[in-house]
């Protein structure tokens, strides 16, 4: 049975939203395409195919920020960063995995891990990966707090 979720503050500056009030943040509008701006036209594409694969899961805030983008349910579970040629990114996830994109895991606190991520080609978002982004989806509508 799910807990009764109350609302999300919005900063007045920014515009985002958060879980508690006055949480830190680095309050700043950005936009979406200065992330691009001198990129290869393929990031942009490899950006396309992950947001596509995030907003597959259901409802999600997407954040331009100053050195990254970042995906919200309720919390933020997802993020990228554009390279000149390639696409780096985050998942929030409970527990460890592997995959071939995978490049680091960083334990963060009991079943929370950071999953860093280096993309160079669509492909390799296959359905294994799809799998994790969905996984960490559920970890950005707090759904891992309603089994604690």
């Amino acid at each position: 049975m799910t807990k009764k979720q109350k609302p999300l503050w919005r900063c007045p500056r920014c515009g985002h939203r958060f879980v508690t009030r006055h949480l830190w943040h680095s309050c700043g509008r950005y936009r979406l395409a200065d992330h691009f701006r001198n990129k290869d036209p393929e990031v942009r594409r490899l950006f396309n195919r992950f947001r596509s694969l995030v907003r597959a899961c259901g409802p999600v805030t997407v954040y331009a920020q100053k050195t990254r983008i970042t995906f919200q349910g309720r919390v933020r579970f997802a993020g990228c960063t554009p390279k000149q040629r390639w696409l780096d990114g985050g998942l929030w996830l409970t527990r460890q995995h592997s995959h071939h994109a995978i490049r680091r895991v960083e334990r963060i606190a009991p079943k929370c891990y950071a999953h860093y991520f280096r993309i160079q080609r669509a492909d390799e978002m296959d359905s294994a990966f799809t799998d994790l982004v969905r996984e960490a989806y559920a970890v950005g509508q707090q759904e891992h707090l309603d089994h604690a």
